[in-house]
C-alpha cells in the first residue's frame, strides 16, 4: 500500500491510522492546527449536545487541513463523551485519570464519535455514532493498578480507557460499533470513500 495524497486523515492518532492501513486504505496524515478548546469554547454558550460538538470539531480539524491542501479529500474525526449529560474532556495527568475512572464506575456513558469528509471549503459527507458504554463497579484498588499499567496513555483519551487494550477490562457492555468507540467509524466511512470512487469497489 503506498500513500496516496488524495486522502488525507486529518489526526495523528495510531488508533485511528492503524484502523485505515488495515482496512488498505492509502492516506497520509496530518495534524490538524487548532486549538480545540477555543473551537469548543463558543458551542458550549450555545448548549449544543456532545454529538453535535463531536461533529463541529471533526469539522474544524478537517477544514484546517483542507486549507492547505484544496484538491484533497481530507477526513476529520473527533470524539466526545457525555456522563449525566455533562461533556467531559481529556485528564489532565494521572489523578484526573484516577477520578475520571472512579466517576465512570458502574455508569452508562454515551461516546459520540464523529467523521466528516471535506475537500476545498465543502464538507462533502458527516456521520456521527453514539454508543452507550457500562462500566463494571471498579474497586479503587483495582483503578490504581490498572493505571499504573498502562500509564499515560490513560491521559490520550477521553474516557482515559482504550477498550482496545486494557480498558476492557473496565466495562461491562457495550452498545454500538466496536470501531467508533475505538475512534472511527470506519465501515461507513469505508461506504462513503467507495461512493466517492476514492477505493476500490
Amino acid at each position: 500500500m503506498t500513500a496516496d495524497a488524495n486522502i488525507i486523515l486529518a489526526s495523528t492518532s495510531p488508533f485511528r491510522q492503524a484502523m485505515l492501513e488495515n482496512a488498505g486504505v492509502a492516506f497520509t496524515a496530518r495534524a490538524p492546527a487548532i486549538d480545540e478548546r477555543s473551537v469548543e469554547a463558543p458551542l458550549l454558550e450555545l448548549d449544543l449536545d456532545a454529538a453535535d460538538v463531536a461533529l463541529v470539531l471533526a469539522t474544524a480539524k478537517a477544514a484546517a487541513v483542507s486549507a492547505d491542501t484544496p484538491d484533497a479529500h481530507v477526513i476529520g474525526c473527533d470524539q466526545t463523551l457525555a456522563l449525566d449529560g455533562e461533556l467531559l474532556h481529556k485528564p489532565e495527568d494521572m489523578e484526573a485519570a484516577r477520578r475520571r475512572l472512579l466517576a465512570l464506575s458502574g455508569k452508562t456513558h454515551q461516546l459520540h464519535s464523529a467523521v466528516v469528509i471535506v475537500r476545498g471549503d465543502e464538507t462533502l459527507w458527516s456521520h456521527v455514532e453514539t454508543c452507550h458504554i457500562r462500566f463494571r463497579k471498579l474497586d479503587p484498588g483495582f483503578v490504581g493498578r490498572h493505571l499504573a499499567d498502562v500509564g499515560e496513555a490513560a491521559l490520550s483519551s477521553v474516557g482515559a480507557y482504550q477498550i482496545e487494550g486494557h480498558g476492557a477490562q473496565l466495562i461491562e457492555a457495550i452498545e454500538g460499533d466496536f470501531f467508533a468507540i475505538v475512534g472511527l467509524s470506519l465501515l461507513p466511512l469505508l461506504a462513503q470513500l467507495r461512493q466517492l470512487n476514492l477505493i476500490d469497489h
